[in-house]
């Protein structure tokens, strides 16, 4: 039984120690903070890193199927006072479904991308999920995303 606690105790401190400093992609609601609401955000986008927050890039993609066809439309992130947060506003047609995502990296991490998909209602600027990920989201995890909201054709979406 020792041998099992002291295990699980230091599998637990390996990855509290691989996390801490991590470059994430916390995604906020706009109604929390009233500078984002001002700029008429559908969403906040955060980074964390402790290394070197200054030179993190972020960008944002709306991701969605309109009528069948895939559509993917760059999304203008807009800097708020917060280091490292941003606003994203509603930039894509509130036709079809749709998906935000967002990829941010440090060259502190070398190679190392991570992001987020976010759900929005259909015909809405509301959001409904967030799915984090450790690296940029793949076309079939935003095909899946998109897949599971009204169940479009797979094959439609790449």
């Amino acid at each position: 039984m020792r041998i099992v606690l002291n295990s699980l105790a230091a599998a637990l401190l390996t990855t509290v120690s691989l996390l801490a400093g991590a470059l994430v992609v916390e995604i906020g609601n706009p109604a929390a903070n009233p500078e984002a609401l001002s700029k008429h955000a559908a969403l906040v986008a955060r980074t964390t890193s402790c290394h070197a927050p200054e030179k993190t890039s972020m960008t944002a993609t709306a991701e969605g199927v309109i009528d069948g066809q895939r559509r993917s439309i760059p999304l203008k992130l807009i800097a708020l006072s917060a280091p490292g947060t941003f606003a994203i506003t509603h930039e894509w047609p509130l036709s079809g479904t749709w998906a935000v995502k967002i990829v941010a990296r440090n060259p502190e991490f070398k190679d190392y991308a991570t992001g987020a998909l976010i759900r929005f209602n259909a015909g809405s600027d509301q959001w409904s999920s967030v799915k984090h990920y450790f690296h940029e989201p793949t076309d079939s995890e935003i095909a899946a995303m998109l897949d599971t909201r009204q169940g479009v054709d797979r094959a439609s979406l790449k």
